[in-house]
């Protein structure tokens, strides 16, 4: 995950209006939208990153719904003069009068949990969101902070309304807050691909100017003592008042009802079970693994649990994930009384599976997500190996016309994003594996032979 300093002077304002991308980009469709959800992390996320969208949604005439989770009362934990329970109440005035100031009609839930403890109330927040969202008439857009934003409280944030919205059919999208300051156009963790942009008129941008202001205890200090320095500085505040308000709208991928539609129509997809090819491909993959026996084990996308059953014996602990809970029925039939064996239907793109994990399995499955989206899977996979972890990766190399892209696109991605060094690396025309760890030691060295 990325990590900023957000008191260093980050990517100019004028770096990102020179690159004429950000001009180009296809407009945020908000055709067929009866109300508008923008679900912000802490106060002035909204204002900041969808100011725009909520005052062009009230205008047009749309419902619109503010749900800021924290309190926000950790803003200035230096502080000598201002204490979190004064923070707390300056903050909740604040984003009142910034709602007020976007869209006067607007309806606004302060849900007041701990300023940087979203992961720690994660089932907490999701329930509470999901609970306003439920009540909701209406075709829904959901807005919510990016979960690439390089914040953890945005991250969890956008992981949780990013499964509510899978979960509900809901159009979704994503908004950048501190992208701006830590990435620079080029930087590879920008997903060009997938933005979108509103254009907001004079009108619109008064009023997103006017609620920048209203955050008062964030845009000026509150004394002139050591601690009570501004949080968003000028330079900073200038990424919110051009002519573009950026969205990430992630890219459609293979959904839940592609695979329940597949494992309907057969029982065993891709001839799991009963084809040479894929029984001799599974004993190269577990051949391919540096360690005889692992502790946690995680497989992404274990389908009817075919290669599960091969790395069961394996593992001490197994936890295999797929989207599909028809596969997931199989593969728990399949591993019954493996008792150290769990199988779980989930959308890891949503929320990855808490680790530390001793082996990531990544099997016939990264071409299912987008690029943006795969680059973002590496990432937590990476993030979630214990010390000396590793992950191996196998795929298909063919064209398929329903996937997003090919295996060596996959592999490609993979070595982009791993950041540790490749052990293994097996090539032929029909499939690819590569195993990387943080332990680079060989099979040899790890025995003893050498």
């Amino acid at each position: 995950m990325v990590s900023f300093d957000s008191t260093l002077p980050g990517t100019s304002a004028a770096t990102w209006r020179d690159d004429g991308r950000l001009a180009t980009l296809p407009a945020l469709d908000l055709t067929g939208i009866d109300r508008l959800v923008v679900v912000a992390a802490h106060p002035d996320d909204e204002t900041l990153g969808a100011g725009a969208l909520i005052a062009e949604s009230a205008r047009r005439g749309l419902g619109v719904t503010v749900v800021i989770v924290t309190d926000g009362a950790a803003s200035h934990p230096a502080s000598t003069t201002t204490g979190a329970d004064r923070l707390r109440a300056f903050r909740a005035d604040e984003a009142t009068a910034a709602i007020r100031a976007l869209a006067p009609d607007a309806t606004l839930h302060r849900l007041d949990f701990p300023d940087g403890a979203v992961l720690e109330n994660r089932a907490a927040v999701t329930e509470a969101v999901a609970r306003l969202l439920d009540a909701t008439a209406g075709t829904v857009l959901l807005a919510s902070t990016w979960r690439g934003d390089g914040h953890r409280d945005h991250r969890i944030v956008g992981e949780i309304c990013a499964e509510l919205a899978s979960s509900r059919a809901s159009r979704f999208v994503e908004y950048p807050v501190w992208l701006w300051h830590w990435a620079s156009p080029d930087h590879p963790d920008v997903p060009w691909s997938e933005l979108v942009a509103i254009s907001p008129d004079a009108a619109v941008l008064a009023a997103k100017t006017a609620a920048i202001a209203a955050h008062v205890s964030q845009v000026t200090p509150l004394s002139d003592l050591p601690g009570d320095e501004a949080v968003l500085l000028p330079d900073f505040l200038e990424h919110f008042r051009g002519d573009r308000e950026v969205y990430i709208a992630p890219a459609p991928a293979l959904d839940r009802g592609y695979f329940d539609d597949l494992y309907t129509r057969h029982e065993d997809p891709w001839g799991f079970t009963d084809r040479w090819y894929e029984q001799r491909k599974r004993a190269i993959t577990l051949a391919s693994l540096p360690e005889e026996r692992y502790g946690s084990v995680l497989e992404i996308g274990c389908s009817i649990g075919v290669l599960t059953a091969q790395l069961a014996p394996r593992s001490v602990s197994l936890l295999a994930v797929d989207v599909s809970e028809i596969a997931v029925a199989r593969a728990r039939e399949r591993l019954a009384g493996a008792d150290h064996v769990t199988i779980e239907t989930a959308d890891i793109q949503a929320g990855f599976p808490a680790g530390p994990f001793d082996l990531v399995v990544l099997s016939e499955v990264g071409y299912y997500f987008t690029p943006a989206a795969l680059a973002r899977v590496v990432d937590d996979a990476v993030a979630s190996l214990a010390p000396g972890g590793t992950l191996i990766a196998c795929h298909w190399r063919h064209v398929v016309d329903d996937y997003t892209m090919t295996g060596d696109d996959v592999h490609a991605i993979v070595a982009e994003r791993v950041g540790m060094p490749r052990l293994a690396h097996h090539d032929e025309d029909d499939f690819r594996i590569d195993v990387y760890s943080a332990d680079g030691r060989s099979v040899a060295a790890r025995t003893g032979l050498r």
